[in-house]
């Protein structure tokens, strides 16, 4: 691709690091300019509504009895005591569950309130309303249950064989995948057995949400929800009602790195609001979230790579077990991307890949950023590393021998039909300068590994550069339906969007606002909030709103300008074509015709509603094969560690990252959503792990669970950015948070091997791991 591909974000640090060249002042409005969110000061200054501030008067207060155990049978659960006490309203169990009695996004099979069985660390026995929040507390502690302990299964390799621990079996999902001759072989096999920790999706902010009921029977339920409308089809269901009858209003979102807020709460809450009458608020606490809310998939990965001599891949063979938790959840989805992308952005002739998730008693898994593609690229990329020293070359030049491009087969035998500058980004962070060694610098300046007050020599500090590509998919997968609707209504040169996407820090309402404004020529756009009575938009997940959800506001926006200009374009006698909207003036091809947008807005109120259903896909059959995805994303990321060789503490110096990005729609938004997802990567690689013995979390809070700092944040240097559009995509661009995220773990794990001479086989790395080896 040629070089004016590559765009430098103007005003951001990384254009200098990059040495691109000057760019022409950037846009103030519409697609290009680095709008700030409408939220972002709020944010900033503290004075943002959260879920956690909402109120209502006669407010009751909720809490939750969980499980001290992983595994049990309830054999009694007496309320009596709870009931009693003064100031409780409402005690409810899973005898009190009028409709459904589980529930589950993808499976329902989750139970509101566990009934004759515990299955995981923190599951919901009863749920208390009353009117202090301490009462509410006291009450949950009063009541009195008799369990007998069961021996816990939290080995996913013995999940196999152990009784089934739910109904519906051990098994969630099994995909075996084969593409191409089984009797394939290569002169070069190198094996390797990998380990990913439970990674918390951790959101900053307290899960929280206010039940209040309505005259009519039903409830509205105000949550910072990521997907409203199926929240409000799971607890409807739960609580004996029809759809119509649940209301979901989102409020407070702080952001979300997977689902933001757990169902299992919102429908305790619910019942409770629907049994007292009485507007209810429920505030977990940050161990509550914890136990309650989906994590990562801890996953077991085997693999062997055969090769020819000089490196070329010839077959991948693979395992990948992923454990499932207690209940189904997104598992299913998560192990298709395992095992469609277990052999990485790289040319396989010859694949075979065999995926299981299973339930075990350890905390529910889930949909984070990245899901299964983030394991198995830990895997095959240090099977990358193996391969390289191996043969003796380069890690660099062996990946670029096998890298992909537009046209090549993935194992599922789908043709990758999208921009795939594989290569061009992994050479751009190859050929990028390194930072200076210590030695190059003065020592005061020199952060040694374990910060500033580590403990370390600076004589046994290694230097590590790693390598790492990775792929991800974009919108739902496997015939899932990608559907959004949007309306846009203009009044008094007013516009107004109305939309049901929920921005979790993707930047979609920003992204709304420019559309209109370079559609319509509208400065002033309003993104209205976001609640059940609007048409469904889907999940916040995987880029889909900046697809579907942007492109449906496209397609109202211009169904609006054509509404607009047609009375203009009849009386000139000329076809709307012919005119354009810019910096709000209408003008016309010839120079005839040129007014301002405001002019011909004044009085008139416009509006349309427009769909976005991106095009179907289909399930992977019974050999793992079929076209699974709508659209790819792929990022190339340079690691630079230093490590203290002696007791294994390793400090993340830069990363240099390397991304197709499709179009940038706002820069400085891009930005922060690619630092954001190399950040939450380093936490992957080095510090997060939800730690379990027996299937208890162990420091369920966030002294325990050890968060990246900005002092462990590197330095990222974003050095290329390839706009090459997707055709079948709204504006040509593409998902740009999860692809880091998925990347930067393995890129650290091989920058540390490099500096250690160890393998790293495990997620995070262990400091012992991080010890040189013995010559």
């Amino acid at each position: 691709m040629s070089s004016d591909a590559t765009t430098a974000i103007p005003t951001l640090p990384f254009a200098e690091a990059a040495g691109a060249a000057p760019e022409a002042e950037a846009p103030l409005r519409g697609l290009g300019a680095s709008l700030p969110q409408a939220d972002a000061r709020a944010k900033a200054e503290g004075t943002f509504p959260y879920a956690s501030d909402l109120w209502a008067e006669g407010l009751l207060w909720a809490a939750l009895l969980r499980s001290p155990h992983a595994h049990a049978r309830i054999v009694s659960v007496d309320t009596s005591a709870a009931e009693a006490m003064p100031g409780v309203r409402a005690v409810v169990t899973a005898a009190d569950v009028p409709g459904a009695a589980t529930y589950g996004r993808r499976v329902a099979d989750r139970p509101v309130f566990a009934d004759g069985l515990v299955r995981h660390h923190g599951e919901a026995i009863a749920a208390v309303a009353a009117d202090h929040p301490d009462t509410a507390r006291l009450a949950t502690a009063a009541i009195l249950v008799e369990y007998e302990l069961l021996e816990p299964v939290t080995d996913p390799e013995k999940a196999f064989e152990a009784e089934p621990l739910h109904p519906d079996g051990n098994l969630v999902r099994h995909i075996p995948l084969s593409f191409g001759d089984p009797d394939a072989t290569g002169e070069v096999v190198v094996e390797g057995l990998y380990r990913v920790g439970r990674q918390d999706p951790a959101p900053i902010g307290a899960e929280a949400g206010l039940a209040v009921p309505r005259p009519d029977g039903g409830v509205e339920l105000y949550t910072a929800s990521t997907d409203p409308h199926t929240d409000r089809d799971l607890a409807a269901a739960c609580f004996g009602l029809a759809p119509d009858q649940v209301k979901i209003v989102v409020t407070g979102v702080p952001g979300a790195t997977g689902d933001r807020e757990d169902p299992g709460f919102q429908i305790p809450l619910g019942l409770l609001a629907l049994r007292t009458g009485c507007p209810v608020k429920l505030t977990a606490t940050r161990e509550e979230s914890f136990l309650g809310h989906a994590h990562r998939h801890p996953t077991l990965l085997r693999y062997r790579h055969h090769a020819d001599a000089e490196g070329r891949l010839v077959k991948v063979e693979a395992q990948i077990l992923l454990d499932a938790g207690a209940y189904a959840d997104s598992s299913s989805e998560s192990l298709a991307a395992a095992v469609a992308f277990a052999c990485g952005p790289y040319v396989v002739p010859h694949a075979f890949v065999e995926g299981w998730a299973v339930r075990t008693n350890n905390p529910p898994s889930g949909h984070v950023r990245g899901e299964g593609a983030m394991q198995v690229c830990a895997a095959y990329e240090a099977q990358m590393d193996k391969l390289a020293g191996r043969i003796g070359i380069d890690p660099a030049e062996l990946r670029l021998r096998n890298v992909m491009s537009t046209g090549d087969l993935l194992p599922t035998g789908q043709t990758v039909t999208c921009p795939a500058p594989v290569a061009e980004l992994l050479a751009a962070v190859r050929d990028f300068p390194l930072p200076a060694l210590p030695k190059d610098t003065p020592e005061e300046d020199w952060l040694l590994p374990g910060g500033p007050e580590g403990a370390g020599e600076p004589g046994a500090v290694r230097r590590g550069v790693g390598y790492a590509l990775g792929m991800v998919h974009m919108l739902g997968a496997e015939g899932t339906d990608e559907v959004s609707t949007a309306t846009v209504r203009v009044l008094d040169g007013v516009a107004t969007v109305i939309c049901s996407a929920v921005d979790t820090g993707s930047g979609f309402s920003t992204l709304a606002r420019q559309i209109v404004q370079e559609t319509l020529g509208v400065e002033e756009v309003h993104v209205a909030p976001v609640d059940t009575d609007q048409p469904p938009a889907g999940a916040a997940t995987h880029g889909r709103h900046t697809w579907v959800s942007g492109g449906a506001v496209e397609r109202a926006a211009k169904m609006v300008r054509t509404q607009l200009l047609q009375p203009l374009a009849h009386k000139f006698g000329m076809s709307t074509e012919l005119l354009q909207i810019s910096d709000g003036r209408i003008t016309s091809y010839d120079g005839v015709l040129s007014t301002t947008v405001a002019e011909e807005m004044n009085g008139k109120e416009l509006w349309a509603t427009a769909q976005c259903r991106p095009h179907p896909t289909e399930p992977l059959d019974a050999s793992g094969q079929g076209d699974a995805f709508v659209g790819l994303a792929f990022c190339a990321i340079r690691a630079v560690v230093d490590v203290d060789i002696e007791l294994g503490s390793v400090r993340v110096v830069e990363m240099a990252v390397a991304q197709d990005v499709g179009r940038i729609l706002n820069p400085a938004q891009l930005a922060t959503r690619i630092e954001a997802g190399v950040t939450q990567g380093v936490g992957a690689a080095l510090t997060e792990n939800l730690r379990t013995a027996r299937g208890l979390v162990r420091h369920p809070d966030l002294t325990g669970y050890a968060l990246p700092t900005s002092l462990d944040a590197p330095d990222i240097r974003i050095v290329k950015l390839v706009e090459e559009r997707d055709v079948v995509a709204p504006f040509g661009a593409k998902a740009a948070s999860a692809v880091p995220v998925v990347t930067s773990p393995a890129a650290v794990a091989a920058a540390v091997r490099a500096a250690t001479g160890r393998p790293v086989n495990r997620l995070p790395i262990r400091p012992q791991a991080a010890v040189a080896a013995t010559p």
